[in-house]
């Protein structure tokens, strides 16, 4: 886990991770949420539907998000504070991400930081793209 200061920060540092999405985890989102659409789990409607099988949830998508900030840009030191973005592409089981994130500009007055971030599968293609804003506390 990364606990970078607002003053340690700069203007087009970068941070990254990869992560596989799995069963274990499609499963785990749909119990916290109880979206029981078929469009997650019922890999024939999937593809009937123009999918290569289930589509893992969006929000699981975004919410690698907050690994980006919690551990790695700022890390421990961070609140989100707003994410706005676009879900491009569907993810499937399987994939692998690469979360990628770009600090784009701070605030001093607040310390607060906006991150780029966008999140590619292991094929390259854009599957989410947005902005993050960051508060960056000194926790101890």
């Amino acid at each position: 886990m990364n606990s970078y200061t607002y003053d340690e920060i700069v203007i087009g540092q970068t941070e990254q991770f990869c992560v596989t999405v799995t069963e274990d985890m499609q499963d785990a989102f749909r119990k916290i949420t109880g979206d029981l659409n078929p469009l997650h789990g019922d890999a024939a409607f999937a593809k009937r539907n123009g999918h290569g099988g289930p589509v893992v949830f969006g929000m699981l998508t975004m919410s690698f998000l907050s690994t980006l900030a919690g551990m790695y840009l700022p890390g421990k030191n961070s609140l989100i504070q707003g994410v706005s973005g676009k879900l491009r592409k569907p993810v499937y089981i399987g994939d692998t991400l690469t979360v990628e994130g770009v600090v784009s500009d701070k605030s001093d007055a607040v310390h607060v930081i906006g991150i780029k971030y966008s999140i590619t599968n292991q094929d390259g293609v854009k599957v989410a793209k947005g902005e993050m804003q960051i508060g960056v506390e000194n926790y101890e």
